[in-house]
């Protein structure tokens, strides 16, 4: 498509443990791609679960662009990312009165061979900064306030990348001063950059990049990184971006997609088309698989592990798995191929076509507690978010916010 020059428009989100200093129950932001602590768990346990037969009041809705991008909110403002007429659009709004902030435009052609349009990836909150990523490779660090460009990156142009089949689709991750990400291209499958400037400061890996987020892992001030490449899991170092440890996981058309779950030295796997799921040991810096099967193939989701247990979807069906046994403990099929996420003891479910519920996931059962229609359309796959007692969830180009304040 021709280029035009990138531009912004100014328009004037329960378990018994700590997060720093917030207790259980506290409000708290949402600030990137399965919240605060990565596990997609919101400490937040004094939100409103007993909803009406129509769901919780809306408090806003707005039009965003189309994609599967989910939301990141922080300091008052909620971030999502769309495309319309081959123009991405970074847009930041209140996130209680849904007043729109600014837009963040530039092109970036939406067409998807398989026809899922538009835009990826969660935007990455941080202070004062926003960092978001285009499916075709055009990373951004913003100005969160204004929306105005800070630095920017083009993976293709400055890496040599090729584009994944499906786009861009991992969430850039902040760590410490880095800005870490899956790039492409020889010898920068992963690319840490100094997140205040932009510069390059490690550069490492040959494979070819999936679809899933970098997180971190281990102990506080001395984590490393678990990455879902194309060829495998693999362990880094943030340091230098070293490989500590990697074991092989190929999925048709490389769609290693779900975000690793690292638990105990071990990290669970899983994919869709067929591949399945698997619980691999890196403790001893060898990999050894302790145990793999096909009862959960996380295709566009993926799990939450709470006491043992990993709940998600396998493919169109909601389950709770053994982590240690592997054993399958229940399957519900109401849901189709949607998301989840756990606040304080009760469940937020989302279907692939719109249909928002709350519920109780135990390994007995899944208990339904209330559930309603709240948007319209199908492939619903945004996780929703809640933060600070205002739950956000999106369809293809619309978001919207329900308040389930106490």
């Amino acid at each position: 498509p021709r280029q035009r020059r990138a531009v912004t428009l100014p328009c004037s989100l329960g378990l018994v443990a700590l997060i720093g200093t917030a207790l259980v129950g506290q409000a708290e932001d949402w600030p990137h791609w399965r919240g605060p602590a990565y596990d997609g768990i919101s400490q937040e346990s004094d939100w409103q679960a007993n909803w009406p037969a129509n769901g919780p009041k809306q408090l806003w809705r707005a039009p965003v662009g189309v994609g599967y991008s989910s939301m990141s909110v922080s300091n008052g403002r909620v971030f999502t990312m769309g495309n319309k007429d081959d123009v991405d659009l970074v847009s930041a709004f209140d996130a209680v009165t849904g007043k729109p902030l600014w837009v963040h435009k530039y092109d970036c052609e939406a067409k998807d061979p398989n026809g899922y349009h538009g835009t990826r990836v969660t935007p990455t909150a941080d202070g004062s900064r926003v960092y978001t990523l285009s499916r075709h490779g055009h990373l951004f660090c913003l100005d969160a306030a204004s929306g105005k460009v800070v630095w920017s990156k083009h993976f293709m142009s400055d890496y040599g990348a090729e584009d994944p089949r499906w786009g861009f689709s991992g969430s850039p991750l902040v760590f410490g001063d880095l800005l870490i990400t899956e790039v492409g291209g020889a010898g920068s499958t992963v690319v840490a950059f100094d997140k205040s400037t932009g510069r390059e400061v490690w550069k490492a890996g040959q494979d070819k990049v999936a679809y899933s987020s970098i997180v971190p892992y281990g102990p506080t001030g001395a984590e490393s990184l678990a990455e879902f490449s194309a060829a495998g899991i693999v362990g880094r170092s943030p340091k230098d971006g070293a490989e500590l440890w990697r074991a092989e996981w190929k999925t048709s058309y490389d769609v290693n997609a779900a975000t690793p779950i690292i638990t105990d030295g071990k990290v669970f796997v899983s994919s869709g088309y067929g591949k399945g799921c698997a619980l691999i040991d890196f403790s001893g810096g060898a990999t050894k698989t302790l145990w793999e099967n096909k009862n959960m193939r996380n295709h566009v989701g993926t799990c939450i592990l709470v006491d043992g247990h990993l709940y998600g979807f396998d493919e169109k069906e909601l389950k709770c798995l053994d982590l240690a046994t592997e054993e399958e403990k229940w399957a519900e099929r109401k849901y189709g191929k949607g998301s989840l996420l756990l606040a304080g003891k009760h469940w937020i479910l989302y279907g692939d076509r719109g249909y928002l519920a709350v519920a109780d996931l135990t390994p007995s059962g899944c208990q339904e507690l209330a559930g309603f229609q709240a948007m319209e359309g199908k492939d619903t796959w945004a996780v929703p978010v809640l933060a600070n007692g205002l739950l956000y969830c999106r369809n293809l180009d619309e978001l919207a916010c329900f308040d389930v304040r106490p």
